[in-house]
């Protein structure tokens, strides 16, 4: 881009974990991420402390996250802050702490969704590499603990969702299932973790049928949880004995199921550009299914660094970043809204 850089400063609040980031334009500068050990005790996360600990943890991140990028404040352009989708008490901490900066420093506030943020992500750019980018129009798998969504990209801002879960999203299935074999929260990482060690076609568990591109993953989840039942009625200690082939197959069962779909939306719209979003794009099985299925079909294959799949403000950034060149800004006066609509 010619002219003067662009410095956005992002912020991330939506869940629990508050995150902040400077980009100069494309380009990540800093990206600090303060997590939050306390939810692990309680097997999930807990609102009411999630919102209070991003209270103590913004100043000092996003101190860290202007320091680290080697910025004084007075130079940012604008700040750009997750507006939704996410937990109320989060939202509103990282929205009134922009609001009141972006007061301070005379500078635009810019509104992110969040799930635009995480198909963006595929755009940030570090220092010194070149990162090849998707081109316009390709197809995103969004795969996060809340949503499953295809999404046809036709430019930075412009997006339409083609298909997307009417239960369950492939995150929780992957939770709800770990909660039944009585691992500690999360479980998603720690299914995949032993999944690689397990027979992915040790066990056979129901796919649900959803004509279009639409997903369903509550009937997998019943599925799992009888076939437990049964078998440990013959072997109290079935879960042990069989844990990383149980881990295995129920990956395998997901990424099976968001394959197909990926495969029939490619199809339908002529598509040979793909990408994948979201925080259970960090799960080994569905990146490597995803680089796989692309070799096959000829596409190009787009997976951000794992460090931008979970939630981070780098993401928030680089919408900011696209936002403030449309000038799409925000007004004083705007609300976190907890679920966005489509």
């Amino acid at each position: 881009m010619g002219g003067k850089s662009v410095y956005i400063l992002g912020i991330e609040s939506s869940c629990d974990d508050t995150s902040a980031a400077v980009l100069k334009d494309t380009v990540l500068l800093s990206n600090f991420i303060a997590n939050q050990e306390v939810h692990k005790t309680y097997g999930g996360v807990v609102p009411e402390l999630a919102s209070r600990a991003h209270q103590q943890n913004i100043v000092p991140v996003v101190d860290l996250a202007i320091k680290k990028a080697g910025i004084e404040p007075e130079q940012l352009a604008a700040i750009a802050f997750t507006q939704g989708p996410g937990l109320m008490g989060s939202l509103l901490v990282g929205t009134s702490f922009s609001k009141g900066l972006a007061l301070a420093l005379n500078i635009p506030l810019i509104d992110v969704n969040h799930l635009q943020g995480h198909i963006l992500a595929n755009f940030i750019q570090v220092p010194d590499v070149e990162k090849s980018v998707p081109k316009f129009p390709f197809l995103c798998l969004l795969v996060s603990g809340g949503h499953t969504q295809l999404i046809l990209v036709k430019d930075f801002l412009h997006m339409e969702i083609v298909g997307q879960t009417i239960d369950d999203a492939a995150g929780e299935a992957f939770d709800k299932c770990a909660k039944i074999m009585d691992l500690p929260y999360p479980g998603g990482p720690l299914i995949d973790k032993f999944s690689a060690e397990g027979n992915p076609h040790a066990f056979k568990f129901n796919k649900p049928r959803i004509a279009g591109l639409d997903f369903s993953f509550s009937g997998l989840k019943t599925s799992f949880l009888y076939f437990l039942r049964d078998q440990m009625l013959l072997d109290k200690d079935f879960i042990e004995h069989h844990k990383v082939d149980l881990c295995a197959s129920l990956q395998r069962t997901i990424v099976e199921v968001l394959m197909e779909k990926l495969l029939d939306a490619a199809r339908k719209y002529n598509i040979r550009e793909v990408a994948l979003a979201g925080g259970v794009s960090a799960n080994t099985g569905l990146r490597n299914a995803v680089v796989q299925l692309s070799e096959k079909e000829g596409w190009n294959c787009y997976i951000p660094e794992f460090r931008f799949t979970t939630d981070n403000a780098a993401m928030i950034g680089i919408t900011g970043y696209y936002k403030y060149l449309n000038k799409e800004f925000a007004s004083q006066s705007i609300a976190p809204v907890a679920r966005l609509g489509n």
